[in-house]
């Protein structure tokens, strides 16, 4: 008998508000700056490319190359699209730097 596996596609599990926040607050504390990239493009994968282009005004190929794993998007960038994925950025206190 053959084990049959596929790709893990973690779009497939996005389908909640909430979902989408886990998932990136949990990139944001433990990921590099590549893998936020990938995962806040793995959300505008989720939501729709095409939408979320229309909503920053970024096109569509600009966006598939910030957002990857090799992208390297700019702050400006990172902003609208969040903002059009409905979430901000915070700065709270690091809990090792604490005074």
């Amino acid at each position: 008998m053959t084990l049959k596996t596929s790709l893990f596609d973690p779009t497939r599990y996005l389908d909640s508000e909430e979902a989408i926040q886990e998932f990136l607050i949990a990139m944001f504390e433990d990921g590099s700056p590549a893998e936020i990239a990938a995962a806040i493009g793995t959300v505008a994968k989720a939501r729709g490319m095409t939408q979320l282009a229309k909503e920053t005004g970024l096109s569509r190929p600009a966006l598939y190359k910030a957002l990857s794993e090799d992208g390297n998007p700019g702050l400006d960038t990172i902003m609208k699209v969040l903002a059009a994925l409905g979430v901000r950025l915070t700065v709270v206190p690091s809990p090792d730097k604490a005074a």
